[in-house]
């Protein structure tokens, strides 16, 4: 019999099938050519209520894409029919239709609302709203916020700028991946908590991809091929209103990605290029030779212990006079940045076209030789038919990049080196091992000559057709693939390693593959009963990932020049391959209505069937309800309080699911033995457990005062993620660690996100806005039924956030020991789990942005201020061991006997203590723009309309108490975070 998951693929079919009839039909259609009206030349100039040219300002003609903007004197010139209708729109200002009524000068002054910022359109997925109309939570960047940031993937320009959306860098080394929170963690697991990714209607995966490298522990990202400059827009989806339509896959919210389209006035050529460096802001305050040499005596002289070469190689067999600032020598150099990005543009009110490409490279700021390199094209095309029913839109962004990393540079070890350890590298430029190996040690630099060359490169194509059968009922499909690429390779010369040891020419190999293909045809229909508005949308969607892995290792290969080849390699090691296959299948449902424009409703359903369940639990149905009530609009409301110019309450509830797991888990699994013709179980089957689920419920007020001049937004949520995921512990006697299982765990995600936008200044000259955003998160284990006896019991405790360590209880400086002492809570004379009873938590208290944006005339300045409460963790290194300490290291710590064995133990313990947790906060300068528009009339005859200077800063000054190098990673003291850039670049649109 077929099951549900087939009966859901052929109702998708059907939908499917349907909508190519029509649109074989509406092609045809699309082929036929009408005479055109007799064009006339429009001009004039378009003013702010001072008189004021604005720049910029949307000037179309009424139902066509044909269209252009004014320039810098608020000038325009276009084509059209006598009979059209000229519309005049722009932030901040009333939109405007004008008849042409056989006109040749319009000159009009818009009138300034800043609701119109409530206008622009968003995003929301299958769909697109308004500020104003929104019944959901979703929050926008456009382009002007992202496309001067010298980033490599887009996440990292979000920083700061959306409530509600976490992000923290994955470090200083290009194409690291980022990890992003929106509204806290749902899961238990951590694979469990990625968001989804929607690039121009077509999913990504969201997981990190694989690396050895060791400087990309958290993997690379895999919106590093994106080129920034080309996206159009950035909009995440938050509360259930706005990803319940997603189904399993908006569990964790929603980033929609959408990329620019082609302009509907005539062609263009834009040119945009900048660069700079980039360098390590903030380095560790260490001690120099003469203080760490006097720290280490003590600490012998404290144990009685006498120096040797053995125990104190440092002060026996070192130069005592020598000193190296390591941290200079690790990360001290400049990145070099460099982007250009080439865009032609062009249509007509039919068709319209974009081809774009750039090229970004960034070097590195650690010993060595290594870059980052990335190359992009993108295509857009929009065509409407003659009588504007029939629409087909394509979309294709094509990334290449180059990482050339080592895999084996120790930077957390290599910048505390004792500063007067010898040298790493002969004068020759081998490695130094003979100082080294004199000591006992291996050169710190080892692995020096080791290479590490990752290509990856990534296509996105989407194409959607859409035909208007009767006026408000359209059927549409879209359809989406995406392929991506990566291979690794890791040479590992002799010559990196120490020749005592007889090494070989090594080499590692990875490769990946991601391929996944969707299908999602829609009906909408739209209309209105008087009053009522109703627009609704009924779809479905097919889709199929299918993702392999292979890795291997070759050994001995005969000379370094034969690395890599693995046909030279004597022996082939460790060879590894998988391959996975994900199929999803949806219908999904909206029905949005609105009474008088007042009174808003908005419900969504989505019936999801995921491959990564067992057959009694594959199919799961989610859905939301949202609604709005626009009370300004009451004539009561206007008449008491007429200082508020706008003002919407909204609320919704509903839920998502969650089936972000590993595939195949709910079947028995089997490995080969080493020896031959044997297998042995690795996992049990479960075919009942099924999805995780998120229940969402969200109020929200939006008000707007003094004819709209500042908006201000305020936003309580409550997510609880239920039904949990996880590996149920089994008894020993089974065979099996765990079982892939559902529990009754429950985590909760609760907090405020309140958002303000002003507008402080505006007169002829100057303008000054500012945009300010703060979150107040709070995460809870509200439950867990027999965490006790689960593998999480040393992990979560039941009422604390999940993101936190478990931590003995500092009591201070045993004045007899002088050791480290702690709480021995249930007093067996012995240091264990059971006494780690201080919860250390890592949760952000709240986090935000400021940012201000100031014009004049031709100059533009911008700074945007990051800023984080949370507590932070730093290691202050053991004193008395053969490594550099901070120079504010306390007396206390300087008394420790640290060289004896139960010193030692007493330090190990003191790290998973209260010790050293600290202020972590920060307050920091995200980025920083300075910008100048060349007057129009320098450019007069030169075929230029725009000419832009710019000056561009990333983090270039933080304010913090934090003694780390970034406090943004403020449990990883030693992490060096971000980079603070420089570029200095221009704009030039033909």
């Amino acid at each position: 019999m077929k099951n549900t998951y087939s009966h859901l693929k052929w109702v998708a079919l059907i939908i499917l099938s349907g909508i190519l009839i029509f649109l074989s039909k509406s092609a045809m259609a699309a082929t036929t050519t009408a005479l055109p009206l007799q064009q006339q030349k429009i001009s004039g100039v378009v003013t702010d209520p001072n008189g004021i040219p604005i720049l910029g300002v949307t000037v179309t003609i009424k139902n066509t894409l044909q269209g252009t903007v004014t320039n810098l004197d608020g000038e325009y010139k276009i084509s059209a029919p006598g009979n059209a209708i000229l519309v005049f729109s722009f932030v901040g200002f009333k939109k405007v239709e004008i008849p042409l009524e056989e006109n040749t000068v319009i000159n009009i002054q818009l009138e300034e609302d800043i609701a119109a910022l409530g206008e622009v359109q968003i995003n929301a997925g299958y769909y697109n709203t308004t500020r104003r109309e929104s019944t959901g939570n979703i929050s926008r960047v456009t382009a002007e916020e992202i496309e001067l940031q010298p980033v490599v993937s887009p996440l990292q320009a979000l920083q700061g700028r959306m409530a509600g959306v976490e992000i923290t860098s994955g470090g200083a080394n290009p194409g690291a991946a980022s990890t992003i929170r929106i509204r806290g963690i749902n899961s238990l697991r951590a694979e469990g908590n990625y968001p989804l990714y929607i690039i121009d209607g077509v999913p990504i995966s969201a997981e990190p991809v694989e690396t050895n490298s060791l400087l990309s522990n958290s993997g690379l990202d895999p919106l590093n091929n994106l080129n920034p400059s080309n996206i159009k827009s950035i909009e995440v989806l938050k509360d259930a209103d706005a990803t319940a339509i997603y189904g399993s896959r908006g569990a964790n919210g929603v980033v929609l990605i959408t990329t620019k389209i082609g302009a509907q006035k005539g062609t263009g050529l834009d040119i945009r290029t900048y660069t700079g460096i980039s360098s390590v802001p903030k380095k560790l305050d260490l001690l120099r030779t003469s203080e760490y040499l006097t720290i280490r005596k003590s600490a012998f002289e404290n144990d009685a212990v006498e120096p040797t070469q053995r125990n104190a190689y440092d002060l026996v067999l070192w130069d005592q006079k020598r000193y190296t600032d390591w941290q200079e020598y690790a990360f001290g150099g400049n990145a070099e940045v460099t982007n250009a990005n080439l865009t032609f543009s062009g249509g007509n009110d039919k068709t319209s076209f974009r081809l774009g490409g750039s090229w970004f490279s960034q070097g590195t700021v650690y010993p060595g030789d290594y870059q980052y390199q990335k190359i992009t094209g993108n295509m857009s095309l929009n065509h409407f038919s003659e009588d504007g029913k029939f629409k087909i839109t394509a979309s294709l962004n094509y990334g290449i990049d180059r990482n050339e990393i080592t895999g084996d540079l120790k930077l957390s070890s290599l910048n505390l080196l004792p500063p007067n350890a010898p040298a790493l590298l002969n004068p020759n430029g081998t490695l130094n091992w003979s100082e080294w190996a004199e000591a006992g040690l291996v050169n710190p630099l080892e692995g020096y000559f080791n290479s590490n060359d990752i290509g990856t490169n990534n296509l996105i194509t989407s194409t959607s057709i859409s035909y208007e059968m009767l006026p408000g009922f359209e059927i549409k499909s879209g359809f989406g693939y995406t392929r991506y690429d990566s291979n690794e390779l890791w040479k590992m010369p002799a010559r990196s390693y120490n020749p005592g040891g007889k090494p070989v020419n090594r080499s590692a190999h990875l490769s990946s593959v991601r391929k996944a293909w969707i299908i999602e045809p829609q009906l909408s229909y739209n209309t209105n009963f008087g009053k009522m508005e109703v627009n609704s949308i009924l779809g479905a969607t097919l889709q199929e990932n299918n993702s392999s892995r292979q890795s291997l290792q070759g050994s001995n290969y005969a000379s370094e020049a034969l690395i890599g080849n693995l046909a030279a390699a004597q022996d082939i090691l460790n060879a590894k391959s998988s391959n996975i296959q994900y199929k999803y299948a949806a219908v999904f449902a909206r029905i949005g209505m609105n009474w008088d424009k007042k009174y808003y409703l908005n419900l969504t359903g989505r019936r999801d069937g995921s491959s990564r369940f067992g057959p009694n639990n594959r199919f799961a149905n989610f859905g939301a309800i949202g609604t709005a009530w626009i009370f300004s609009e009451e004539d009561f409301f206007k008449n008491v309080f007429s200082f508020i110019s706008f003002g919407k309450l909204r609320a919704s509830y509903g839920s998502t699911g969650n089936d972000q797991i590993g595939d195949y888990g709910y079947l028995d699994a089997y490995e080969a033995t080493r020896g031959p013709g044997g297998l042995y179980p690795t996992s049990l089957a479960n075919p009942d457990y099924s999805w995780e689920v998120n229940k969402k419920m969200e109020v929200g007020l939006d008000v707007a005062f003094w004819k709209n001049r500042m908006n201000v937004g305020l936003s309580w949520y409550r997510n609880r993620s239920s039904n949990q995921l996880v590996g149920y512990t089994l008894p020993a006697i089974t065979g099996f660690e765990s079982v892939q299982a559902n529990l009754p765990a429950t985590v909760e995600n609760r907090g405020l996100e309140l958002e303000l936008n002003s507008v402080n200044f505006n007169n002829k000259n100057f303008r000054w806005q500012t945009s300010f955003n703060i979150s107040l998160p709070e995460n809870e284990l509200l439950s867990y039924p027999g965490i006790e006896q689960s593998s999480y019991a040393n992990t979560y405790r039941v009422g604390e956030p999940l993101n936190i360590s478990l931590n003995y209880d500092y009591t201070g400086i045993d004045s007899e020991t002088g050791y480290y002492s702690f709480t021995d809570v249930n007093g067996d004379d012995k240091l264990d789990f059971q006494d780690r009873t201080i919860v250390e938590d890592r949760t952000r208290e709240f986090f935000g942005g400021l940012n201000n944006n100031f014009t004049y005339r031709g100059f533009s300045l911008q700074f945007l201020w990051e800023f984080v409460k949370q507590n932070g963790k730093l290691i202050y290194y053991n004193a008395g061991r053969i490594q550099n300490i901070l120079s504010n290291y306390s007396r206390d710590d300087f008394q420790t006997p640290t060289q004896s064995y139960q010193g030692n133990l007493a330090f190990s313990n003191a790290i998973n203590s209260s010790r050293f947790i600290e202020d972590g906060s920060f307050f920091r300068l995200k980025t920083l723009s300075v910008s100048y528009d060349i007057p129009e009339k320098a450019l007069k005859g030169l075929g230029i309309q725009r000419f832009n200077l710019f000056l561009h800063g990333q983090n270039l000054w933080t304010i913090t108490s934090y003694g780390g190098m970034d406090p943004e990673n403020s449990f990883n003291g030693n992490f060096i975070g971000n980079l603070r850039t420089i570029t200095a670049g221009a704009q030039i649109n033909f």
